[in-house]
């Protein structure tokens, strides 16, 4: 198994496990998307609530509620600031164990929304 293969079975988890009462909407090696059971009011879509994929260099964790400012006042340590790509993607090469678990509790913040 690559790391890049460890880190998305690892992020996957925290995903599923945090965001327990979402729906799945894809479950495929490398990519796993969740929605929420709202349907977006312009196209009718269910709205997502997070995804891991993986890509060439690193394996992205998307967490929709941090760029719809439902999380707003939620802090985060710099070692997870550092990892955010815009305003709701985290990339990651390696696991770690810390960033993960923070990881985890914004997920589990944001299930609860």
């Amino acid at each position: 198994m690559s790391s890049l293969d460890e880190v998305f079975v690892r992020l996957r988890a925290v995903m599923i496990e945090a965001g327990s009462s979402q729906i799945v909407a894809c479950d495929e090696p490398e990519n796993l998307v969740l929605h929420t059971g709202r349907r977006d009011p312009k196209t009718g879509k269910p709205d997502w609530f997070g995804a891991v994929t993986t890509k060439k260099r690193y394996v992205s964790y998307h967490l929709m509620p941090l760029y719809e400012n439902r999380l707003s006042g939620v802090e985060m340590s710099d070692g997870l600031a550092k990892r955010r790509q815009g305003k709701s993607c985290f990339n990651f090469q390696a696991t770690d164990d810390v960033l993960f678990d923070e990881l985890a509790e914004l997920t589990r913040k944001a299930n609860r929304c």
